[in-house]
């Protein structure tokens, strides 16, 4: 079987958490001070001032949707999002009450398609735009930076599958207010589960530090706690079970975080192999309706390789007698999925149809050998 993705955690990583384990007295498991490390450590490597660590990539979203409403900073509560990108980009701002405007994609890099972009900023002076960086490949950031200033729209980047993805030498997720990763099995690192917010922006931080966990004060920083106390006239006693705004609990563990902190230093390696074989799927695959191109400013962390064929349902038939794991092109569009049509109306968007229609993508990862990509890279061109 060749595997869609890879385990990130190895044995080694087993046998370093077992001995953590065994520590006498028993190591601390909830979050703590190990939590903080991490935290620090991968704000460090993307390069922000930042981070937070929570139980998923998709709390990730929740979390910043939330904290960013309750700071007031949506504006009229419309929130632009890609249609081609994951269930919880969508659903996070339906569960917030506020309100996602879909966008269509293009067909180079697979985020959002700048014309239509552009309109839809015109039309729905929205608060924030979730900017999808499918699969590693890399947007026009340029472009999307110059947009969101011109229209006072927050950018919010969903890097939850292009972990390592650059441009101009920056990593992806450090151009936003904030940006939403993964550690997640099979992507790019994992945590088993987990996730990070990274941001520049101290008040937003602090805002995320309560509503993680619960709208209390504890992982504040002690003038922040002493600033709030003060405000509200509240002793350090009564301070423990008082509550400043409404939060979740979406902490993630120490034990997570002991994996994590070994995992980062793994990462240059593995966006390496990603890339590599990004770079000869692109240099063999003949017929693909996406106009991907490896450009120069860009480095591409690859996830999986995506692939737009009018012949989909031959060749994933044929990947699949040959224990090739392959997917759907994310979901396609999101705009035609029940959650969405269930609620709102109908929306043309063509090249996200496009992609429902005949896009699907096939494995990449660290260990994924050239002979497999190369049966992969055969069974598409026939």
């Amino acid at each position: 079987m060749v595997k869609l993705v890879s385990d990130t955690i190895d044995r080694s990583d087993i046998d370093s958490l077992i001995e953590w384990l065994k520590q006498d007295p028993i190591p601390r498991l909830t979050k703590g001070e190990l939590t903080q490390k991490l935290e620090h450590k991968w704000a460090t490597k993307i390069g922000t001032k930042y981070s937070v660590f929570v139980n998923s990539g998709s709390s990730s979203i929740l979390l910043t949707l939330a904290a960013l409403k309750e700071l007031g900073r949506l504006g009229n509560g419309k929130v632009i999002v890609p249609s081609l990108s994951w269930a919880t980009d969508v659903s996070s701002p339906m569960l917030l009450g506020l309100d996602p405007i879909m966008c269509d994609c293009n067909l180079e890099d697979l985020s959002c398609d700048l014309d239509h972009l552009e309109k839809l900023f015109k039309h729905h002076n929205p608060g924030a735009l979730i900017l999808v960086s499918p699969l590693g490949l890399v947007p026009k950031m340029k472009l999307v930076l110059e947009l969101c200033k011109k229209y006072n729209v927050l950018l919010l980047e969903d890097v939850c599958e292009s972990m390592g993805s650059k441009y101009k030498n920056e990593y992806l997720g450090s151009f936003g207010t904030a940006s939403f990763f993964s550690m997640y099995f099979g992507h790019h690192l994992s945590t088993i589960e987990g996730g990070f917010i990274n941001t520049n922006d101290e008040e937003l931080y602090h805002m995320l530090l309560m509503m993680r966990s619960h709208g209390w004060d504890r992982d504040l920083p002690k003038w922040k706690q002493n600033e709030l106390r003060d405000k509200y006239q509240c002793s350090d006693f009564d301070a423990l079970y008082n509550f400043y705004v409404p939060g979740f609990n979406l902490r993630a563990t120490d034990l997570q975080a002991y994996i994590g902190l070994r995992a980062i230093d793994k990462l240059d390696k593995y966006c390496e192999s990603r890339n590599n074989n990004f770079l000869y799927y692109l240099h063999h695959i003949k017929d693909n309706q996406l106009n991907i191109k490896n450009k120069k400013n860009n480095f591409v962390s690859n996830f999986a390789m995506p692939i737009v064929n009018k012949n989909r349902n031959k060749i994933v038939k044929k990947l699949i007698d040959e224990n090739i794991e392959v997917r759907p092109l994310i979901a396609g569009n999101m705009a035609t999925k029940p959650m969405w049509t269930k609620n709102y109306p109908t929306v043309s968007l063509p090249n996200c149809e496009l992609i429902e229609n005949f896009g699907f993508y096939v494995p990449n990862h660290q260990y994924l050998s050239k002979k497999n990509l190369t049966k992969i890279i055969t069974i598409i061109n026939q």
